[in-house]
């Protein structure tokens, strides 16, 4: 077989694995499909950020739209958490220019284990207890301004560490948590993709292949988290919270 369509068949198979887990898990994918695309296509870091979110833009959009189709929630509310998301990020990159990036991934990185500790804990089988009362709802942007800061300071994480307050603080399900956080992720994909497309980090060709690939399994990523129960989820969720600590410090 031609080593051109051997690439090619690659990267569609690797976007369809990628696609599946963020459907499965509401993420972008970026934090699974960089260190990859770093170790399978040599390419360099900035290279490697600019060519997953080409993936991502599409998958997280497919995926935002499917979450709001099962458990409908206002657009309104959406918008606002990923404006928020937008300006956070941006102050807090400035912030973190003079700061010690392998220090600042050491420190996500150990967030994320105790993090996926606590999912973990909490998918387990308990006795009926008391609900603790939700948050208000007009508290609900703020999650936009807190993962907007992981993601400018850490350069990853915003909707990963959105879902878990969603989750706990504001009483939502899983799944829906999952879908607000993509509103954390989808703005702030558009402006870098825009950025790392001005300054030729991009390998297209290879981006969109990765995203042809994802496309495909988005949503019988969603269909699937819907059909699982919540614990199982909350657990896949720990998972994904480890996995991302461990590539944090990779990167690092």
């Amino acid at each position: 077989m031609h080593p051109d369509i051997v690439t090619t068949l690659a990267a569609l198979l690797l976007g369809a694995v990628l696609g599946g887990v963020g459907g499965l898990l509401g993420i972008g994918g970026g934090i699974l499909a960089i260190p990859l695309l770093g170790a399978a296509y040599g390419l360099e870091q900035s290279m490697a950020q600019g060519t997953a979110l080409v993936m991502m833009v599409p998958n997280v959009l497919l995926a935002f739209w499917r979450y709001r189709q099962r458990s409908p929630f206002p657009l309104s509310l959406a918008l606002r958490i990923g404006a928020l998301s937008v300006l956070a990020t941006w102050l807090a990159a400035q912030l973190a220019l003079g700061l010690d990036k392998a220090l600042l991934r050491q420190v996500f990185a150990a967030f994320l284990l105790l993090l996926g500790g606590y999912f973990w804990r909490e998918a387990r089988p308990r006795p009926q207890r008391a609900t603790p009362h939700p948050w208000p709802a007009r508290y609900l942007p703020g999650v936009g301004l807190i993962g907007g800061a992981c993601a400018g300071f850490f350069s990853v994480g915003a909707g990963i560490v959105a879902a878990p307050i969603l989750v706990r603080g504001f009483g939502k399900a899983q799944t829906e948590a999952q879908g607000l956080a993509l509103a954390l992720v989808l703005p702030g994909a558009l402006v870098a993709l825009a950025s790392y497309g001005r300054a030729g980090a991009v390998d297209w060709p290879l981006g969109l292949c990765l995203a042809l690939g994802g496309l495909c399994t988005v949503s019988p990523g969603v269909a699937l988290a819907y059909r699982l129960p919540q614990q199982r989820l909350r657990q896949l969720f720990a998972l994904l919270l480890w996995l991302t600590a461990g590539l944090s410090c990779w990167l690092g």
